[in-house]
């Protein structure tokens, strides 16, 4: 290890012998009380056996009904009764240990905006969009440029012509929309994603990139199928108006899972796709929507190719299968695939991170946010506060030479995390906040392991590392392979079987909404379903648009109207009890980049939701 100077030296000692609060599971991290607008904040609940609130899965209208999870087999289930429904059961979590460690590394919850759109909301999920009982501001702010694509997935029926309507914002509408997100407080959305459909072909994308911008948005991505990409030209368009990242659709490793997800062949368009990006200067995260028994068993080979072009692809994001509509419980379990699932899978596969050591909730990030917060005095640092249970990820440094490390190996992360959000309480009561974060990097190398460090790996460097992270790498492509931190994460959205309020209430992923109102995923997605009301009330019909002049699209109805009487004909081939669904998936926002087959909250065409489950199981 560097010996440190005799100032640090000094500092060490003095640090060293100051009474810190205990490090290890007993920490108890500060928990606001009220929202900024008053409204008491419960604390998440904890524990097993344990009672939430969920949804009925089958009343039309959003009914609100207990639920009781508990553990089982070493498996974590919710069960529920519907007073005119009947009872459910659906797993939740695989693993309970791994449950019950993510609780372990909540941070407290932020306190929402002081403006809310809703500001008077006593009813959740009821009275959304964003209202004064949600504690938690945008992390990543969608917007839906179209509901239009340029694939006719088999298994998507959320394009606009399986709708019946065309959903395209108008440019004044957009722009709007993301001073929306840009008019929160005391936290205003710094991250925006361009979701769809598929984005790239709304006739104004590229100056939507531009104007994202020019409104103070610092970080654009879109979610993409990758196609209007393997256009070099696009990518450098893109770039050079603001872009700077994709949300890569990225289903699996060969074309045979492409072409029952997606209908065709897309492998190869995806390594363009990648290598346009790299040459443009766009990082890249692999987006894979897993389904068990479709493409569960390649969630290992993803993250290595992951790795292997860390040049450009920063991350991989997993998704696991979210229903909508209704479907029999025999399907469900055969297609249910959880966040510990997901953790096993990689390290079965891989053998890069141990699922039960080497994984941690999202909302452990949140004592960066804090400090950031504590060191600025302004309260405008993202936090991603979201429920312990919606997403869990892993780092991985990436070394020169390729080889990946988790950084739980080399730098005890609980105790790391624990002391900076007890720091950040320190800097904000600290006369000298410069001193108070002298102090603060002081006390953290004890939890740095050098010998089990990778080589030429330093503490400081990885400290310079953690800040590239929050403040922007070198531009994608251009900073040569390895010497880097890697992500690998999932993010389990919501359905009606396995739906708890407590964790909406807490939601950093929103919709933007062409009415005004911003909607947490899961009632936008999922619950109420908050898109299709919208979608439906600025919606243009099918001959409204065609009179507007959208050829384009339209020379492709025949073979969509095709893909979907094909999809129609087997639903009624199949055995009439399937009333079934589909996945969905925060990548996409929509049918463009999930491959979900579903129309996220669509509560008829169940034919065509059982056509999804023959196609996708092969059944």
């Amino acid at each position: 290890m560097t010996a440190l100077s005799p100032f640090l030296e000094t500092l060490k000692t003095h640090m060293l012998n100051t009474v810190w609060p205990a490090l290890d599971d007993s920490y108890t991290p500060e928990q606001p009380e009220v929202t900024y607008n008053g409204t008491p904040i419960p604390p998440s609940t904890k524990g097993l056996p344990k009672i939430v609130e969920s949804l009925c899965p089958d009343c039309e209208k959003t009914r609100c009904i207990p639920a009781r999870m508990f553990e089982e087999d070493g498996r974590v289930y919710m069960e529920k009764t519907c007073p005119e429904h009947g009872y459910f059961k659906e797993l939740y979590w695989s693993d309970v240990e791994m449950f019950l460690k993510a609780e372990k590394f909540v941070f407290g919850d932020n306190r929402g905006l002081s403006n809310p759109r809703v500001p008077h909301a006593t009813k959740c999920p009821q009275q959304c969009g964003l209202c004064n009982m949600h504690t938690s501001h945008t992390g990543v702010g969608n917007l839906d440029l179209t509901n239009r694509c340029n694939l006719t997935c088999p298994v998507c029926f959320a394009n606009a012509n399986a709708a019946g309507y065309v959903y395209q914002p108008t440019f004044d509408q957009v722009r709007q929309m993301l001073l929306n997100y840009r008019a929160g407080r005391p936290t205003p959305g710094h991250i925006v994603q361009f979701s769809g459909g598929e984005p790239t072909i709304y006739p104004y994308f590229v100056e939507a990139c531009k104007l994202a911008k020019d409104v103070g948005i610092s970080w654009v991505q879109c979610a993409s199928n990758g196609i209007a990409f393997t256009d070099l030209d696009f990518a450098y368009r893109a770039k050079d108006a603001g872009l700077d990242g994709i949300y890569l659709q990225f289903d699996g490793m060969v074309d045979a899972i492409y072409k029952k997800t997606r209908g065709e062949s897309l492998f190869k368009k995806k390594l363009q796709a990648i290598e346009n990006a790299g040459k443009a200067g766009l990082y890249v995260v692999l987006v894979c929507t897993v389904v068990r028994g479709v493409n569960n068993h390649q969630v290992g080979e993803i993250l290595k190719f992951g790795i292997e072009h860390c040049d450009t692809v920063s991350g991989c994001a997993f998704q696991p299968v979210t229903f909508t509509g209704r479907i029999a419980q025999r399907m469900r379990e055969k297609m249910r695939y959880t966040l510990s699932d997901l953790a096993h899978d990689i390290e079965d596969q891989t053998g890069l991170a141990e699922a039960r050591e080497d994984w941690f909730p999202i909302p452990c990030t949140s004592p960066f946010a804090k400090l950031f917060d504590a060191l600025k005095g302004d309260g405008t640092a993202v936090n991603f506060s979201c429920h312990s249970h919606c997403g869990q990820g892993t780092y991985l440094y990436i070394d020169k030479k390729g080889g990946a490390t988790p950084i739980t190996r080399f730098i005890d992360l609980p105790g790391f995390l624990r002391a900076i959000d007890a720091l950040a309480g320190r800097v904000n009561q600290s006369s000298s906040p410069t001193l108070a974060i002298v102090k603060l990097l002081a006390n953290l190398r004890r939890f740095w392991n050098s010998s089990a460090a990778p080589e030429g790996l330093t503490f400081s460097h990885f400290l310079h590392l953690l800040k590239e992270l929050v403040e922007g790498r070198p531009e994608s492509g251009k900073r040569g392979k390895g010497d880097e931190l890697f992500m690998a994460c999932g993010m389990h959205f919501m359905d009606s079987y396995n739906y708890e309020v407590e964790r909406v209430k807490r939601c950093i992923i929103h919709y933007s909404a062409p009415n005004g109102l911003v909607y947490p995923f899961c009632t936008y997605n999922s619950g109420p379903v908050y898109r299709e009301k919208v979608e439906k009330k600025f919606a243009m019909s099918m001959d409204q648009w065609k009179n507007q002049g959208g050829v384009k699209y339209t020379e492709n109805i025949d073979k969509i109207t095709k893909d979907v009487r094909v999809a129609e004909r087997k639903k009624a081939e199949a055995a009439p009890a399937a009333q079934s669904s589909c996945c969905s998936s925060e990548g996409n926002g929509h049918g463009g980049s999930c491959g979900c087959g579903d129309n996220h909250g669509e509560s008829n065409g169940h034919g065509k939701q059982e056509a999804l489950v023959q196609l996708l199981t092969g059944k």
